[in-house]
Protein backbone atom coordinates (compact mmCIF):
# COMPACT_ATOMS: atom_id res chain seq x y z
CA UNK A 1 0.00 0.00 0.00
CA UNK A 2 1.09 3.58 -0.47
CA UNK A 3 2.30 5.38 2.67
CA UNK A 4 0.15 7.89 4.50
CA UNK A 5 0.54 11.49 3.45
CA UNK A 6 3.05 12.97 5.92
CA UNK A 7 1.26 16.29 5.93
CA UNK A 8 3.67 17.96 3.53
CA UNK A 9 1.27 20.27 1.71
CA UNK A 10 3.98 21.15 -0.79
CA UNK A 11 3.52 17.84 -2.57
CA UNK A 12 1.44 18.34 -5.73
CA UNK A 13 -1.70 16.32 -6.26
CA UNK A 14 -1.53 13.37 -8.65
CA UNK A 15 -4.47 11.29 -9.76
CA UNK A 16 -3.53 7.65 -10.43
CA UNK A 17 -5.67 5.55 -12.75
CA UNK A 18 -4.76 1.97 -11.89
CA UNK A 19 -5.53 -0.47 -14.70
CA UNK A 20 -7.40 -3.67 -13.87
CA UNK A 21 -6.68 -6.39 -14.76
CA UNK A 22 -2.90 -6.06 -14.54
CA UNK A 23 0.03 -8.23 -13.51
CA UNK A 24 0.08 -11.98 -13.13
CA UNK A 25 -2.09 -14.10 -15.42
CA UNK A 26 -3.15 -17.70 -14.76
CA UNK A 27 -0.31 -19.09 -16.90
CA UNK A 28 2.33 -17.15 -14.97
CA UNK A 29 0.81 -18.14 -11.63
CA UNK A 30 0.91 -21.78 -12.74
CA UNK A 31 4.56 -21.54 -13.84
CA UNK A 32 5.78 -19.89 -10.64
CA UNK A 33 3.73 -22.29 -8.51
CA UNK A 34 5.31 -25.18 -10.43
CA UNK A 35 8.79 -24.11 -9.31
CA UNK A 36 7.70 -23.44 -5.73
CA UNK A 37 5.81 -26.74 -5.41
CA UNK A 38 8.74 -28.65 -6.95
CA UNK A 39 11.05 -27.11 -4.34
CA UNK A 40 8.58 -28.06 -1.64
CA UNK A 41 8.24 -31.64 -2.87
CA UNK A 42 11.77 -32.48 -4.02
CA UNK A 43 13.92 -29.90 -2.23
CA UNK A 44 16.68 -27.79 -3.78
CA UNK A 45 18.03 -27.64 -6.35
CA UNK A 46 15.29 -27.47 -8.94
CA UNK A 47 16.60 -26.68 -12.43
CA UNK A 48 14.64 -24.35 -14.70
CA UNK A 49 15.38 -24.00 -18.40
CA UNK A 50 15.17 -20.31 -19.29
CA UNK A 51 13.56 -17.70 -17.03
CA UNK A 52 10.34 -19.30 -15.78
CA UNK A 53 8.65 -15.99 -16.67
CA UNK A 54 10.23 -12.81 -18.01
CA UNK A 55 10.66 -10.94 -14.74
CA UNK A 56 13.99 -10.48 -12.97
CA UNK A 57 12.39 -9.95 -9.55
CA UNK A 58 10.50 -13.26 -9.81
CA UNK A 59 13.60 -15.11 -11.04
CA UNK A 60 15.79 -13.73 -8.25
CA UNK A 61 13.24 -14.61 -5.57
CA UNK A 62 13.04 -18.20 -6.87
CA UNK A 63 16.85 -18.41 -7.01
CA UNK A 64 16.92 -17.48 -3.33
CA UNK A 65 14.64 -20.47 -2.62
CA UNK A 66 16.88 -22.92 -4.49
CA UNK A 67 15.94 -22.73 -8.16
CA UNK A 68 18.84 -22.89 -10.62
CA UNK A 69 18.20 -21.21 -13.96
CA UNK A 70 19.96 -22.37 -17.11
CA UNK A 71 19.57 -21.48 -20.76
CA UNK A 72 20.21 -24.99 -22.13
CA UNK A 73 20.04 -28.53 -20.78
CA UNK A 74 23.76 -29.13 -21.31
CA UNK A 75 24.38 -26.78 -18.37
CA UNK A 76 22.64 -29.26 -16.05
CA UNK A 77 24.72 -32.07 -14.53
CA UNK A 78 23.39 -35.62 -14.42
CA UNK A 79 20.80 -35.32 -11.69
CA UNK A 80 17.65 -36.74 -10.12
CA UNK A 81 16.45 -33.19 -9.41
CA UNK A 82 13.44 -31.86 -11.35
CA UNK A 83 14.00 -29.95 -14.58
CA UNK A 84 11.24 -27.45 -15.35
CA UNK A 85 10.41 -25.99 -18.76
CA UNK A 86 9.34 -22.33 -18.70
CA UNK A 87 5.90 -20.86 -19.37
CA UNK A 88 6.95 -19.85 -22.91
CA UNK A 89 7.13 -23.44 -24.17
CA UNK A 90 10.10 -25.28 -25.68
CA UNK A 91 11.02 -26.92 -28.99
CA UNK A 92 10.33 -30.68 -29.12
CA UNK A 93 14.08 -31.32 -29.06
CA UNK A 94 14.16 -30.24 -25.39
CA UNK A 95 11.83 -32.92 -23.93
CA UNK A 96 13.54 -35.46 -26.21
CA UNK A 97 16.96 -34.55 -24.82
CA UNK A 98 15.54 -34.46 -21.30
CA UNK A 99 14.18 -37.99 -21.71
CA UNK A 100 17.49 -39.21 -23.14
CA UNK A 101 19.24 -37.96 -19.99
CA UNK A 102 16.56 -39.44 -17.71
CA UNK A 103 15.65 -36.08 -16.20
CA UNK A 104 12.49 -35.68 -14.13
CA UNK A 105 10.91 -33.16 -16.49
CA UNK A 106 8.08 -30.88 -15.40
CA UNK A 107 6.42 -28.88 -18.18
CA UNK A 108 5.24 -25.43 -17.01
CA UNK A 109 4.32 -24.30 -20.54
CA UNK A 110 1.25 -22.06 -20.45
CA UNK A 111 -1.75 -24.08 -21.68
CA UNK A 112 -2.59 -21.26 -24.11
CA UNK A 113 0.85 -21.65 -25.70
CA UNK A 114 0.35 -25.42 -25.82
CA UNK A 115 -2.91 -24.74 -27.68
CA UNK A 116 -0.94 -22.94 -30.43
CA UNK A 117 1.51 -25.87 -30.61
CA UNK A 118 -1.36 -28.33 -31.07
CA UNK A 119 -2.95 -26.16 -33.77
CA UNK A 120 0.31 -26.08 -35.70
CA UNK A 121 0.67 -29.87 -35.45
CA UNK A 122 -2.88 -30.40 -36.77
CA UNK A 123 -2.28 -28.07 -39.73
CA UNK A 124 0.97 -29.90 -40.50
CA UNK A 125 -0.74 -33.29 -40.43
CA UNK A 126 -3.30 -31.93 -42.88
CA UNK A 127 -0.54 -30.90 -45.25
CA UNK A 128 -0.86 -27.14 -44.83
CA UNK A 129 1.97 -24.63 -44.94
CA UNK A 130 1.93 -22.70 -41.67
CA UNK A 131 2.66 -19.05 -41.03
CA UNK A 132 3.49 -17.91 -37.49
CA UNK A 133 2.87 -14.25 -36.64
CA UNK A 134 5.42 -13.35 -33.98
CA UNK A 135 8.75 -11.81 -33.03
CA UNK A 136 11.98 -13.56 -34.04
CA UNK A 137 14.01 -14.86 -31.12
CA UNK A 138 11.24 -14.65 -28.53
CA UNK A 139 11.26 -17.88 -26.45
CA UNK A 140 7.64 -18.60 -27.30
CA UNK A 141 8.33 -18.26 -31.03
CA UNK A 142 11.44 -20.46 -30.77
CA UNK A 143 9.32 -23.09 -29.00
CA UNK A 144 6.50 -22.97 -31.55
CA UNK A 145 8.87 -23.14 -34.55
CA UNK A 146 10.50 -26.13 -32.86
CA UNK A 147 7.29 -28.18 -32.73
CA UNK A 148 7.66 -29.21 -36.37
CA UNK A 149 10.46 -30.04 -38.82
CA UNK A 150 12.56 -27.16 -40.15
CA UNK A 151 10.70 -25.22 -42.82
CA UNK A 152 7.21 -26.40 -41.83
CA UNK A 153 6.47 -23.04 -40.18
CA UNK A 154 7.42 -19.65 -41.64
CA UNK A 155 7.71 -16.66 -39.29
CA UNK A 156 6.10 -13.41 -40.45
CA UNK A 157 6.75 -10.29 -38.39
CA UNK A 158 5.42 -7.54 -40.68
CA UNK A 159 3.02 -6.86 -43.53
CA UNK A 160 6.12 -6.68 -45.77
CA UNK A 161 6.93 -10.28 -44.77
CA UNK A 162 3.42 -11.28 -45.84
CA UNK A 163 3.82 -9.53 -49.19
CA UNK A 164 7.16 -11.25 -49.81
CA UNK A 165 5.98 -14.76 -48.87
CA UNK A 166 5.76 -17.24 -51.75
CA UNK A 167 3.86 -20.41 -50.76
CA UNK A 168 3.95 -23.69 -52.64
CA UNK A 169 0.15 -23.72 -52.72
CA UNK A 170 -1.67 -20.45 -51.87
CA UNK A 171 -4.88 -22.42 -51.31
CA UNK A 172 -3.41 -24.67 -48.62
CA UNK A 173 -2.24 -22.30 -45.88
CA UNK A 174 -2.92 -21.72 -42.17
CA UNK A 175 -1.66 -19.24 -39.60
CA UNK A 176 -1.07 -19.20 -35.84
CA UNK A 177 0.18 -16.36 -33.64
CA UNK A 178 2.41 -15.71 -30.68
CA UNK A 179 0.12 -15.30 -27.67
CA UNK A 180 1.59 -12.04 -26.33
CA UNK A 181 1.31 -9.73 -29.34
CA UNK A 182 -0.57 -6.47 -29.77
CA UNK A 183 -4.06 -7.08 -31.09
CA UNK A 184 -3.66 -4.10 -33.42
CA UNK A 185 -0.38 -5.31 -34.91
CA UNK A 186 -1.75 -8.80 -35.40
CA UNK A 187 -4.95 -7.51 -37.00
CA UNK A 188 -2.91 -5.63 -39.59
CA UNK A 189 -0.89 -8.71 -40.51
CA UNK A 190 -3.96 -10.98 -40.52
CA UNK A 191 -5.73 -8.55 -42.84
CA UNK A 192 -2.75 -8.67 -45.20
CA UNK A 193 -2.71 -12.48 -45.08
CA UNK A 194 -6.42 -12.75 -45.85
CA UNK A 195 -6.12 -10.21 -48.65
CA UNK A 196 -3.34 -12.20 -50.36
CA UNK A 197 -4.62 -15.66 -49.43
CA UNK A 198 -8.41 -15.58 -49.02
CA UNK A 199 -8.63 -19.29 -48.23
CA UNK A 200 -6.02 -19.24 -45.40
CA UNK A 201 -7.21 -21.16 -42.33
CA UNK A 202 -7.43 -19.06 -39.16
CA UNK A 203 -7.24 -20.34 -35.56
CA UNK A 204 -10.54 -21.74 -34.27
CA UNK A 205 -10.22 -19.25 -31.44
CA UNK A 206 -7.98 -16.18 -31.25
CA UNK A 207 -4.42 -17.23 -30.32
CA UNK A 208 -3.60 -14.01 -28.47
CA UNK A 209 -4.29 -14.97 -24.89
CA UNK A 210 -7.10 -13.58 -22.75
CA UNK A 211 -4.65 -11.90 -20.36
CA UNK A 212 -2.81 -10.05 -23.14
CA UNK A 213 -6.12 -8.91 -24.61
CA UNK A 214 -7.59 -7.81 -21.27
CA UNK A 215 -4.51 -5.84 -20.23
CA UNK A 216 -4.34 -4.07 -23.58
CA UNK A 217 -8.03 -3.18 -23.45
CA UNK A 218 -7.62 -1.72 -19.94
CA UNK A 219 -4.70 0.41 -21.15
CA UNK A 220 -6.74 1.63 -24.13
CA UNK A 221 -9.42 2.87 -21.72
CA UNK A 222 -6.95 4.68 -19.45
CA UNK A 223 -4.41 6.05 -21.95
CA UNK A 224 -6.50 8.94 -23.37
CA UNK A 225 -7.26 10.17 -19.83
CA UNK A 226 -3.71 10.49 -18.46
CA UNK A 227 -0.62 12.65 -18.97
CA UNK A 228 1.69 9.64 -18.67
CA UNK A 229 1.50 5.89 -18.13
CA UNK A 230 3.89 3.51 -16.37
CA UNK A 231 4.01 -0.15 -17.38
CA UNK A 232 5.66 -2.32 -14.73
CA UNK A 233 7.47 -5.15 -16.47
CA UNK A 234 10.72 -6.43 -17.93
CA UNK A 235 12.22 -5.15 -21.20
CA UNK A 236 12.31 -8.74 -22.55
CA UNK A 237 8.62 -9.28 -21.74
CA UNK A 238 6.70 -9.15 -25.01
CA UNK A 239 3.30 -8.50 -23.47
CA UNK A 240 4.73 -5.67 -21.30
CA UNK A 241 6.34 -3.95 -24.28
CA UNK A 242 3.08 -4.21 -26.20
CA UNK A 243 1.28 -2.43 -23.33
CA UNK A 244 3.66 0.52 -23.65
CA UNK A 245 3.06 0.69 -27.41
CA UNK A 246 -0.71 0.36 -27.02
CA UNK A 247 -0.74 3.28 -24.55
CA UNK A 248 1.02 5.58 -27.00
CA UNK A 249 -1.22 4.55 -29.89
CA UNK A 250 -4.28 5.18 -27.72
CA UNK A 251 -3.29 8.80 -27.11
CA UNK A 252 -1.06 8.78 -24.03
CA UNK A 253 1.60 11.52 -24.44
CA UNK A 254 4.30 9.51 -22.64
CA UNK A 255 4.46 5.84 -21.64
CA UNK A 256 7.43 4.03 -20.14
CA UNK A 257 8.30 0.45 -19.25
CA UNK A 258 10.17 0.05 -15.95
CA UNK A 259 11.12 -2.95 -13.82
CA UNK A 260 11.66 -1.13 -10.52
CA UNK A 261 11.12 2.33 -9.05
CA UNK A 262 14.84 3.07 -9.26
CA UNK A 263 14.56 3.14 -13.07
CA UNK A 264 12.06 6.03 -13.15
CA UNK A 265 13.33 9.20 -14.82
CA UNK A 266 11.49 11.73 -12.66
CA UNK A 267 12.21 14.61 -15.04
CA UNK A 268 9.76 13.04 -17.50
CA UNK A 269 6.93 13.37 -14.97
CA UNK A 270 7.30 17.08 -14.15
CA UNK A 271 3.95 18.84 -14.10
CA UNK A 272 1.76 15.78 -14.65
CA UNK A 273 -1.72 15.74 -13.09
CA UNK A 274 -2.84 12.24 -14.02
CA UNK A 275 -0.87 9.00 -14.30
CA UNK A 276 -1.88 5.56 -15.55
CA UNK A 277 -0.27 2.47 -14.02
CA UNK A 278 -0.42 -1.11 -15.24
CA UNK A 279 1.76 -4.23 -15.17
CA UNK A 280 2.64 -6.94 -17.64
CA UNK A 281 1.44 -10.49 -17.10
CA UNK A 282 4.73 -11.58 -15.51
CA UNK A 283 5.10 -8.62 -13.12
CA UNK A 284 4.16 -9.21 -9.45
CA UNK A 285 1.86 -6.80 -7.63
CA UNK A 286 4.57 -6.01 -5.08
CA UNK A 287 6.42 -4.12 -7.85
CA UNK A 288 3.29 -2.11 -8.70
CA UNK A 289 3.10 -1.14 -5.03
CA UNK A 290 6.79 -0.17 -5.11
CA UNK A 291 6.09 2.18 -8.03
CA UNK A 292 3.08 3.71 -6.26
CA UNK A 293 5.16 4.20 -3.11
CA UNK A 294 7.81 6.03 -5.13
CA UNK A 295 5.20 8.41 -6.57
CA UNK A 296 3.65 8.87 -3.11
CA UNK A 297 6.98 10.22 -1.85
CA UNK A 298 6.73 13.04 -4.40
CA UNK A 299 2.97 13.55 -4.81
CA UNK A 300 -0.22 13.39 -2.81
CA UNK A 301 -1.96 10.51 -4.52
CA UNK A 302 -5.58 9.94 -5.35
CA UNK A 303 -5.88 6.36 -6.64
CA UNK A 304 -8.78 5.14 -8.76
CA UNK A 305 -9.02 1.64 -10.23
CA UNK A 306 -10.32 1.44 -13.79
CA UNK A 307 -11.79 -2.05 -14.06
CA UNK A 308 -12.22 -4.08 -17.20
CA UNK A 309 -12.55 -7.84 -17.61
CA UNK A 310 -12.88 -10.04 -14.53
CA UNK A 311 -10.20 -12.75 -14.50
CA UNK A 312 -10.95 -14.13 -11.03
CA UNK A 313 -12.25 -17.40 -12.44
CA UNK A 314 -9.16 -18.18 -14.55
CA UNK A 315 -7.08 -21.08 -13.22
CA UNK A 316 -4.73 -23.62 -14.82
CA UNK A 317 -3.85 -26.88 -13.07
CA UNK A 318 -0.24 -27.59 -12.14
CA UNK A 319 1.74 -30.24 -14.04
CA UNK A 320 0.38 -33.68 -13.10
CA UNK A 321 3.41 -34.66 -10.95
CA UNK A 322 2.84 -31.67 -8.63
CA UNK A 323 -0.92 -31.65 -8.14
CA UNK A 324 -1.04 -33.72 -4.97
CA UNK A 325 1.75 -31.56 -3.49
CA UNK A 326 -0.26 -28.38 -4.04
CA UNK A 327 -3.33 -29.93 -2.47
CA UNK A 328 -1.44 -31.10 0.61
Amino acid sequence: MTPENTGNTEKPLLKILLCSPRGFCAGVVRAIDSVEQALKRYGAPVYVRHEIVNNRYVVESLKAKGAVFVEELDEIPDTKAPVIFSAHGVPKSIPTESQRRNFLALDATCPLVTKVHREAEIHHRRGREILLIGHAGHPEVVGTLGQLPDGAITLVQTVADVDAYQPRDPNNLAYVTQTTLSLDDTAEIVTALKRRFPSIVAPHKEDICYATTNRQEAVKRVAPQVDALVVVGAPNSSNSRRLQEVAERAGCPYSVLVQRAAEIDWSRFDGIKTLGVTAGASAPEVLVEEILDAFAERYTLSVETVSGADESGMFFQLPRQLRDTAAA
